[in-house]
This record gives structure tokens, sequence and C-alpha cells, in this order.
């Protein structure tokens, strides 16, 4: 089983990338996101990989870190998802950003994927909402008040402040990190309009 991949970029395509390890080249399959990283031929690399094994084939997959190899295989225990999908979506959604979508039960950031239609949008952020934590990554200061405000539990002036900023054109990731931001500064009880005006303080840095 092949775990990591130290080499040479030899050959980049729009799927996957051929890297030289003293001699021998492996094909990995990477993310849009992932080759967008790697460099340029003749530049060394590190790659950490999945390996699938079928009876017809050996497939290698490729990512640049060990927590987006985590995401490739959570996301496809979700009906529906095979590794095709799985590398889209990581093609569009860094995994802090893929925890937050999930947190916050955001669907349409989900499906923004190639190959994610509605359906399996509502399947990812369902079935992987209470495993999004673990594997959030830089993004899991906030997750906690993402959880809430996904599952409609959030107080009411938190909840009221993130619609207020995005009814003003941010995203729900982008409000919610900067109520987040504006609790520190007021504390639990503010009111909505005081997280409002310090959210948008926050937003304008």
């Amino acid at each position: 089983m092949i775990g990591k991949l130290k080499g040479t970029i030899e050959e980049l395509g729009d799927d996957y990338v051929l890297v030289d390890v003293h001699g021998v080249c492996y094909v990995a399959y990477c993310s849009s996101r992932t080759l967008s990283r790697l460099g340029s031929v003749g530049e060394a690399c590190v790659l950490f990989i999945e390996t699938y094994v079928r009876e017809d084939q050996l497939k290698l997959f490729g990512f640049m870190s060990a927590l987006e190899r985590e995401w490739f295989n959570l996301l496809q225990s979700v009906q529906g998802v095979g590794a095709k999908v799985a590398l889209a979506v990581l093609s569009t959604l860094t995994p802090s950003e893929l925890a937050n979508a999930i947190a916050l039960q955001d669907r349409t950031a989900v499906s923004r994927a190639q190959g994610v239609g509605p359906k399996v949008a509502v399947r990812i952020v369902t079935e992987l909402k209470n495993k999004a934590p673990a594997f959030a990554g830089e993004a899991i200061g906030n997750i906690a008040l993402k959880q809430e405000l996904g599952e409609g539990v959030a107080a009411a002036p938190v909840a009221d402040a993130v619609s207020a900023l995005t009814n003003l054109g941010y995203s729900r990731d982008q409000a919610a990190n900067a109520v987040a931001a504006a609790m520190k500064t007021a504390g639990e009880g503010a009111d909505s309009a005081k997280l409002i005006r310090l959210g948008l303080k926050e937003l304008a840095r």
C-alpha cells in the first residue's frame, strides 16, 4: 500500500500528475486545487496517497495534506459519492471550507462542485454533520457555533446577526465568522444590533 510519494513532477495532466520517484513514475489522480498547488514539471513534490485496488485496476489518488485525504474517504461514505465526485468537491472547497459548509448545512456551497446535484448535496451535509468537527482543521474554532446555526438552535441575537450580514451579500460562512469574532468582543449577552455592528467592522478589515 502506497501512503506517500516524494519525487519530481514528470508530467501534469487535466486530472493527474506523473511523479518520478527514483526513475519509477507513478500516476496520481488529484483535485484541480491540488494540481494548481503542485508546481511545474521538474519541481519536487510530496503527495499523500490513497491507493485503490480493484480486480481490474490499481489507482492512486494524490492530496496535498493528510486532512484532504481524510475528506476524500469521508465523502465517499455518503451514498452516491464516488472518487470522481469526491475529487470534484475537493476541487471546489478546501477541507476547512467543506467542514464549515457542512456545519452550516450550506447545500448551495457543496452543490457548486461539478457533478453534485441538490440531492447529493443534501446527503453530504446531512450525513456528515456529526463528523465535520473532527475534520475541521483550521476551522475548528468556530465549528460549534456554525453547527448551532446549521441546526437552527443558535441564540436568537446570533442567528439574527448572521442573517442580517448574509442579506448584505456576505456568505453564511463569512457572516458566521464575523459574528463569532464580534461575540468575543461584545460578550455572550450582546444583542443582534451590537453583533451586526461589530461583525461589519470585522468584515471591513
